[in-house]
């Protein structure tokens, strides 16, 4: 078991005095049977009004409002979370339970097309392919190792409207895009899948007490008689390096802070993520 601290900050720098802003930020890690939530809070410069609520898909959202006039916001997270490898499901479905009218009807938001991860006729084929060979369990990680031959890790070559479909144009993508890549032909299959919003501490052999530039990190959740996580920009399963915020469709029911603003001209942004190993 892992002990870390999350600490991450957006910064928007507007070009003109905003007079109202109205805010939703997910930077609040969920504790569920894999990670314990000892501390988390979200703050903004200037301060504000805020409440919480858990969502549709059980993520915690911090909700607040500005009514003064200001050219700057500041948002941050800090959490601190225990993290542990996750559990596997002990009932594996096959196909024909995958198949069935109770399945497809009690997971339909995530067996459906979104804009972010649209139907592909193409992808289906590969995905009949891989459907032959292999069990829905052993069929989550041929997916990912498809999805791996298919992009290169490029930062900054798609961006946050990109869908997988985007992505698998171009050949190259970030984490976003192997994990909507993923899911559009998981889906396709009749595997329900989730995308999984958090971060991720990038070395096994982290130090105690090392800070270290960290950075958002996206994967999926796969049901295949239980839910189970996998990553498929690193092929691998997770274990305590990972930290998870929300669950949702696509990025869109995650995304980190979403809002709407009154007033003129585009804005900067500016995000830093920094995770420390405790214990």
């Amino acid at each position: 078991m892992w002990r870390l601290r999350v600490v991450h900050s957006t910064g928007y720098a507007y070009k003109s005095a905003v007079t109202a802003s109205f805010n939703e930020a997910r930077l609040t890690p969920r504790s569920d049977s894999r990670q314990n939530v000892i501390l988390n809070r979200v703050e903004t410069i200037p301060a504000t009004r805020s409440y919480r609520y858990v969502d549709y898909w059980g993520t915690a959202v911090t909700a607040f409002d500005l009514h003064a006039p200001h050219t700057e916001l500041e948002v941050s997270g800090s959490s601190v979370v225990e993290t542990d490898v996750a559990e596997k499901p002990e009932e594996l479905a096959g196909w024909d339970d995958l198949d069935t009218e109770a399945v497809i009807d009690r997971f339909d938001e995530v067996l459906s097309p979104t804009h972010y991860t649209p139907h592909s006729k193409r992808i289906a084929r590969v995905g009949q392919r891989i459907a032959k060979e292999h069990d829905p369990f052993e069929a989550v990680g041929a997916v990912a190792q498809w999805v791996r031959s298919e992009l290169d890790y490029v930062s900054g070559t798609t961006g946050v409207h990109s869908s997988g479909l985007d992505a698998l144009r171009e050949g190259k993508g970030v984490c976003q895009d192997f994990a909507h890549l993923s899911l559009i032909m998981l889906r396709s299959m009749g595997i329900p899948a989730r995308y999984v919003s958090g971060y991720l501490h990038p070395s096994r052999e982290a130090v105690v007490g090392d800070t270290i530039d960290g950075q958002s990190h996206a994967w999926i959740q796969a049901w295949t008689g239980g839910w189970w996580h996998y990553d498929p920009t690193n092929d691998s399963e997770i274990n305590e390096q990972y930290v998870s915020i929300g669950v949702g469709r696509d990025y869109s029911d995650v995304a980190p802070l979403k809002g709407i603003y009154s007033g003129e001209g585009s804005t900067d942004l500016d995000v830093v993520v920094e995770v420390t190993r405790l214990a």
